[in-house]
């Protein structure tokens, strides 16, 4: 576990076995931040070990002193035959076409999950979590999918220079609409 520390919170690099370790309470948050029903956890948790294994996985967690997970991101190299990635290629070709889907999707980095405690947003944990994940990653874009609608993460997503891919999006087995936000990589500075 790589440490860095940051105001009250500690931000450490998990590896995939930390991250194993430390599932239930990431999935915890997820679930609570997301406003998802009981039983969410269940269903995901397979999903996102099977993500820790994807080339190019990375994930920053954010811990309070006593080491109790605040809020964590994770992302990997996405490319061709992954379910996510197929899904914003058909959108897009639909949409734009097929050179708008190839130049956002040839070579980015998935911003998969990123979800912080919702008693602990609002306290830059989201944005510091995003840079720290993101820091380093040789890619030329990174990619997201959130619901539609503004709230803090929308927020953040500006803030750091997201703009709009694919808006209104139904990903398949989902009637929620989605939006695909990307931007350039490096971040730029604070």
């Amino acid at each position: 576990m790589t440490a860095m520390s940051s105001g009250c919170s500690r931000y450490v690099q998990l590896s995939p076995d930390e991250f194993r370790a430390r599932l239930p309470e990431a999935l915890a948050i997820y679930v609570n931040a997301m406003h998802y029903p009981e039983g969410t956890a269940e269903q995901r948790a397979p999903m996102w070990l099977t993500h820790a294994l994807r080339e190019g996985w990375r994930c920053m967690a954010a811990l309070d002193a006593d080491g109790v997970l605040l809020g964590l991101a994770y992302g990997y190299h996405g490319r061709a035959g992954q379910w996510w990635h197929e899904q914003v290629r058909q959108g897009l070709t639909r949409r734009f076409g097929h050179e708008t889907a190839e130049r956002w999707l040839s070579d980015y980095f998935e911003l998969t999950e990123i979800h912080v405690d919702p008693q602990k947003q609002g306290k830059q944990i989201g944005e510091d979590l995003l840079r720290r994940l993101l820091e380093g990653i040789d890619k030329e874009n990174v990619l997201l999918s959130t619901p539609e609608g503004t709230n803090r993460a929308w927020n953040l997503y500006r803030r750091t220079g997201f703009v709009d891919v694919l808006r209104d999006y139904h990903f398949t087995g989902d009637p929620r609409p989605f939006a695909i936000l990307g931007r350039p990589l490096p971040l730029d500075p604070r």
